[in-house]
């Protein structure tokens, strides 16, 4: 059986989330070196979880969702994922990522 391949795709919301935390970093806090090293950071560690991004333990949420959410650790930032399966094509999945939230937030709510 061939491993599974999967498709990278972003949610706008996503784009939302980190804009708003690089641009904190970079304006309010004045550190733009911060900020692209968060954004440089996120960036790979997405890429390295784009080869198996079932292989990690899903996110428990109180809601009941169609597809769970996984995590991704970065610095002070959550990032949160599905995985969207091919429904034509068992080998092929989409990993969809969805937010990007500060890590002292109330993440549960903001799901």
């Amino acid at each position: 059986m061939a491993p599974k391949k999967y498709k990278l795709s972003y949610l706008p919301l996503f784009y939302e989330d980190l804009l708003e935390a690089v641009n904190h970093i970079r304006l309010k806090l004045k550190n733009e070196q911060a900020a692209e090293e968060l954004l440089n950071l996120a960036e790979l560690a997405i890429r390295e979880r784009l080869v198996a991004p079932e292989a990690f333990e899903t996110f428990q949420s109180m809601k009941e969702r169609k597809y769970p959410y996984y995590r991704i650790y970065v610095k002070n930032y959550i990032i949160f994922y599905v995985v969207i399966p091919n429904e034509s094509d068992s080998n092929f999945a989409t990993m969809e990522v969805r937010r990007f939230i500060y890590n002292r937030r109330n993440v549960k709510k903001l799901l």
